[in-house]
């Protein structure tokens, strides 16, 4: 019944856009990720420079920490990141699409089915995950950190608008193609590119946001990273575990952490860092 409901949705959607499939790829492979962004951070925003809900910033990882965050800092970081979306990743999209049309599949009037979409789902993380770990260790380079990725790399203390805060040359190779390549790969139909890409910029949003939040996805692993530079550099750890760029993490109690929170109580507070010892 609940596919059903889609594909009805999907045909009514793709008559009224008369399938005109440049406007369908717009809408969904640019503008709602962009709303799934935004809509996202703007939540955090509030309470990175209010420090309000009061709620929310219990859950801090790096206590004391941008609280309140630096605002001059902080609109230079909004406006690298809707430099990033506009003059990065959209010219990276009319690309796609094209590479898309190849595809008779992408702009069907049939939706895959919901199992498939979970194969396409494993398959574009797997991708991501090799893709990024190998790049984002490419840009640690002496020789590239210190023009490319030193820009991300001063937040120690990330915030989820950071997750895009990044030099140009990083923003392709790091942040965009590791996520447009498994559906270029795989001939995806938009609705899964649309679903991936909102998935994809929502969970790195996590992963930089700083607050360890219940029900959702932990940050600590990626916050580490920037707390630490040279741990942590993949984005499920598995690659990070295999060449052994994890082991520091691993002897902290962020590792303790590094869990879905399940209760209300503050990791922060259940499992606290210990008392550093006088000199």
């Amino acid at each position: 019944t609940l596919g059903n409901f889609w594909q009805t949705a999907w045909l009514e959607f793709y008559n009224y856009m008369e399938g005109d499939e440049w406007t369908i790829f717009l809408v969904g492979a640019a503008l709602v990720p962009l709303l799934a962004f935004w809509g996202f951070n703007g939540i955090l925003l509030v309470a990175d420079t209010t420090g309000k809900p009061t709620f929310i910033t219990r859950y801090r990882i790096q206590l004391g920490k941008n609280d309140p965050v630096d605002k001059k800092k902080l609109w230079k970081a909004i406006y690298t990141a809707l430099g990033n979306q506009f003059f990065v990743s959209f010219p990276m999209l009319v690309a796609m699409f094209y590479i898309m049309k190849w595809w008779e599949n992408t702009f069907s009037k049939e939706l895959p089915t919901f199992q498939w979409f979970l194969v396409e789902l494993s398959i574009f993380t797997v991708v991501e995950e090799i893709l990024f770990y190998y790049t984002h260790r490419l840009v640690h380079h002496p020789v590239l950190y210190k023009h490319i990725h030193k820009k991300h790399h001063e937040w120690t203390a990330p915030i989820g608008v950071v997750s895009i805060y990044a030099h140009p040359i990083e923003h392709i190779i790091s942040n965009t193609l590791p996520v447009m390549t498994g559906p270029m790969i795989m001939g995806s139909h938009i609705v899964s590119v649309s679903a991936w890409f909102s998935i994809a910029l929502v969970t790195t949003s996590i992963s930089h946001c700083g607050y360890h939040l219940p029900f959702l996805p932990s940050p600590e692993f990626h916050d580490f990273h920037h707390l630490k530079f040279n741990q942590c550099y993949g984005v499920l750890g598995v690659l990070d575990f295999l060449h052994g760029t994890d082991k520091m993490f691993r002897q902290t109690k962020a590792f303790e952490r590094h869990k879905v929170l399940l209760s209300l109580t503050p990791l922060s507070e259940s499992i606290p860092e210990p008392p550093k010892k006088e000199e």
